[in-house]
């Protein structure tokens, strides 16, 4: 009678483990199949290559408790008061513009910034001080090696459409045909070295012949662009990009030293899969 308690307990410890959906457990830390699913959402990753961030995420949150690192509201306040300000927005006209970009509701973008600042501070407990810089030698090598990467447009040729009633912009996206009194048409050819950084990163992504996402215009109103061409691809001299060169190299070596630490800690780490997402 004992026994067949004790297997009756462990059937429903096991089921209840199904339907709270645990896939995987790092270091007594769980892994659900939502977790996956959002991951694979947010970051638009198969279902392997989310399981392993997740797994490397989980490995980080460890290790970040681990050295007591922390973030608190404040700092994830700041930070993103400061992109939206580089960016000329107010907060709640980036979270819309974050909303439309990326599809992340304001919660979903904290949590992301909230991870970023931690790796941040995690990334420089760990390989800060292991990476040296680059010398002018290692950066114009680079740079040779993949000038194809440096390239640019000369100019876009848009029309911007503006306005303060979204829903009239998005059914002008819907159907071109459209109008409205409210939304305004201005025809300009945009010069990449005369714009923002940030503008000309977005316009870069967009298809030619097609519209922007709506964007905050940071006067209280929306904005959307329709791509007509993109003019007259253009090669950066070394000395434009030196600084950019400089910051790529010493990503990748960081991340080299971080993905060889959390390789190392992977394979000796303690790591149960329950059961496979599908």
């Amino acid at each position: 009678m004992y026994k067949i308690f004790l297997i009756l307990l462990f059937s429903a410890i096991l089921n209840a483990e199904l339907i709270n959906g645990v896939a995987i457990v790092v270091k007594g830390e769980a892994v659900t199949l939502h977790d996956i699913r959002e991951e694979m959402r947010i970051s638009k990753l198969n279902i392997s290559d989310a399981t392993d961030v997740l797994i490397r995420k989980k490995l980080e949150e460890v290790e970040t408790k681990e050295r007591e690192i922390s973030v608190n509201s404040s700092e994830i306040y700041d930070h993103i008061k400061q992109t939206a300000a580089k960016n000329n927005m107010s907060i709640s006209e980036f979270y819309e513009a974050v909303r439309n970009s990326n599809g992340l509701s304001s919660e979903e973008f904290k949590e992301k910034t909230k991870e970023k600042l931690l790796s941040q501070k995690l990334y420089s407990a760990i390989s800060y001080s292991s990476v040296s810089m680059p010398t002018k030698e290692e950066a114009e090598e680079y740079f040779e090696l993949h000038k194809n990467e440096f390239t640019h447009p000369g100019s876009f040729d848009v029309i911007i459409y503006n306005t303060k009633d979204e829903a009239a912009l998005q059914q002008k996206i819907n159907n071109p045909m459209f109008y409205s009194a409210n939304i305004k048409e201005d025809q300009q050819k945009l010069e990449y070295e005369r714009i923002s950084p940030e503008l000309a990163g977005f316009l870069e992504k967009q298809k030619v012949k097609s519209f922007s996402p709506i964007v905050p215009d940071g006067k209280g109103g929306f904005m959307s662009f329709y791509i007509k061409e993109i003019d007259n691809i253009k090669e950066a001299t070394y000395e434009s990009v030196e600084q950019q060169i400089i910051n790529l190299i010493m990503g990748n070596k960081r991340e080299q030293v971080l993905s060889d630490y959390f390789a190392r800690l992977r394979d000796s780490a303690d790591i149960k899969v329950i059961r496979e997402a599908k």
